[in-house]
């Protein structure tokens, strides 16, 4: 087994890793977490064998709020050039696809929630990432924008019923998903108090939510763990090239 040293950008401290960096280091992989909100300077991708970007409360264009965004689509922009094995969560799925010339938006249907089926498409079953996991099961939702057209070349790969993208593959090597594969309740406590007052407006019980995905530990273990592993071995597998 090779080692394989993955580059992790983190957004917000209320968004960090969290399960898939814990499953990433099981699979044998090495995490360098560069937090550029609190002033880490993004590294160059020549030294690493696979490239996460993580989720956050920010949008997909807000990079004159948080100067590193325009970056962090650069880096995917280098990522995509060289075949560097990319993966995006939420506000991550969201810039590779804005990098890449997609578009995002704010959710007409409004802010997306709680566990939710995911909607594999036939190409999905075959896809050398999320192949592994394209099967019936749910996943933590938690995000406001949505990707609303995918960019040139990329393949839709989960959908909701009303044609939301959940997943997609935009290069050979570079995926996103919409869903949270990283969280537990712990990590969702903060997100959930900072919309308390929309949720509360709104009639939504943020108690009997977080039961229901806590209530659910097992199961997402279950679903997600195998979409880190094959992102280490994907990871190792370049390092390996690369000696």
């Amino acid at each position: 087994m090779s080692e394989a040293t993955i580059l992790v950008v983190e957004h917000e401290d209320k968004c960090p890793p969290a399960l898939v960096g814990d499953w990433l280091l099981e699979a044998g992989c090495a995490l360098e977490v560069c937090r550029p909100y609190a002033g880490d300077a993004l590294p160059d991708l020549a030294a690493y064998d696979a490239f996460l970007v993580l989720g956050g409360p920010m949008g997909a264009e807000d990079d004159a709020k948080h100067a590193w965004l325009g970056p962090v689509k650069q880096r995917v922009r280098d990522a995509v050039a060289t075949g560097l094995p990319t993966l995006g969560i939420c506000l991550g799925h969201q810039l590779i696809a804005v990098a890449l010339g997609g578009t995002v938006d704010r959710n007409p249907r409004g802010q997306q929630l709680g566990l939710l089926e995911i909607g594999w498409t036939d190409e999905a079953t075959a896809d050398e990432l999320l192949g592994a996991v394209a099967s019936p099961r749910r996943g933590v939702q938690w995000n406001d924008d949505v990707v609303t057209r995918l960019p040139e070349g990329a393949a839709l790969l989960a959908a909701t019923g009303e044609g939301e993208v959940q997943a997609a593959r935009y290069a050979p090597a570079a995926w996103g998903v919409q869903l949270h594969p990283e969280v537990d309740v712990e990590v969702l406590r903060p997100w959930a108090e900072s919309d308390r007052g929309s949720h509360e407006a709104r009639g939504i019980d943020q108690g009997a939510l977080l039961r229901d995905i806590a209530g659910a530990r097992e199961e997402l273990e279950t679903a997600w763990r195998p979409l880190a592993a094959a992102f280490a071995a994907l990871a190792r597998d370049r390092a390996g090239r690369r000696g």
